[in-house]
């Protein structure tokens, strides 16, 4: 029998494009400095005057890219973990990858390498992700099991915060653990062009790899079995997720710091307004990740205070009333 396709999802994709554009445009007018949307119209086309040359090309427009690439990466990898492991509560960090991240970026504080050149602190990162991966295979073995993968990343994650921990309390200074403690809350603030170069590549082969496997994720909520009799290879599968995440996951991690509840909550926002299937969530949820972490980052410089509000906290408190709300509200559908 003919159904008649479900107008709000069909919309969905182009509203949630428009909503990240205009995040963008956002992110450009709104600063310390006060700059008409003229003179970010002129600078844009390379015919405005210096100070609005410079503040939009160095500082807001690397850090606007940032916001929608990162939100981006964390919500479809949250997506993407939630369906390959059938599990409400999955993401990034399930597997240990932000945490692997992060205990690469502290080492590069820690002992002084991210000194020798903006570009060490972020590949540090991204390597310490690689490194978690590798783990991840050595100590899940040959099992296709997802919860061998959650037990492991939890093992990797549980290890690689204790190393975190290990580096504040050993740190050699207190002007050392600050700096530690302040790109473990997260932020785009002061990020540069090459911050971009190095985030937005590692981002789109992550999220290439991810969106590859939407049918395979659609066959994988029937159970291992059920998708291996649909011609699901699990192993080629679960190595494409798993180098999707860590590349993804790990470039943006590198360059914003630990932002939490991105993945967690965006595909929880996305999921009623599809057929929650997995393969309908995911291009959704990257969209929606870019537009809620953009959206939190211009916030944040819409706040009167002294120092200006890292993005790991406004996420939290943001993630944390949604997400219960959500959890009340669906807790008999997922």
């Amino acid at each position: 029998m003919y159904r008649r396709p479900d107008t709000r999802r069909a919309i969905l994709i182009p509203l949630l494009a428009v909503a990240a554009t205009l995040m963008l445009l956002g992110s450009f007018l709104v600063g310390p400095a006060a700059i008409s949307l003229t003179r970010l119209w002129s600078a844009l086309l390379g015919s405005g005057d210096p100070v609005a040359t410079a503040i939009l090309f160095d500082l807001r427009l690397p850090r606007a890219i940032l916001g929608l690439a990162v939100g981006g990466m964390l919500g479809l990898a949250g997506a993407v973990l939630q369906g390959y492991l059938r599990n409400p509560l999955a993401e990034p960090s399930v597997l240990g990858a932000s945490n692997a991240a992060a205990l690469g970026a502290v080492g590069a504080l820690y002992f002084g390498f991210s000194d020798l050149h903006v570009l060490v602190l972020p590949l540090m990162a991204i390597g310490g992700s690689i490194v978690a991966l590798a783990s991840l295979f050595a100590l899940a073995g040959r099992s296709q099991s997802p919860l061998s993968l959650i037990l492991a990343g939890i093992a990797l994650s549980t290890l690689a915060g204790a190393g975190i921990s290990l580096a504040l309390n050993l740190s050699p200074n207190p002007f050392a653990a600050m700096e530690i403690t302040t790109w473990l809350l997260g932020s785009l603030e002061n990020r540069s062009i090459e911050h971009v170069w190095l985030a937005v590549p590692c981002v789109v082969l992550g999220s290439g790899l991810l969106l590859l496997d939407g049918r395979s994720l659609d066959a994988l909520s029937l159970g291992e079995d059920s998708a291996q009799a649909l011609g699901v290879n699990l192993r080629r599968t679960r190595i494409r997720l798993l180098l999707g995440i860590s590349i993804g996951v790990g470039g943006a991690v590198a360059v914003s710091g630990s932002i939490g509840f991105v993945g967690l909550i965006v595909p929880h926002l996305i999921r009623p307004l599809t057929d929650r299937s997995p393969s309908a969530i995911l291009l959704p949820s990257f969209l929606a990740g870019a537009v809620l972490l953009t959206g939190a980052d211009t916030g944040v410089r819409l706040i009167p205070t002294n120092n200006e509000l890292k993005l790991g906290i406004v996420t939290a408190f943001l993630g944390v009333p949604v997400f219960l709300a959500h959890l009340l509200k669906e807790r008999r559908v997922w």
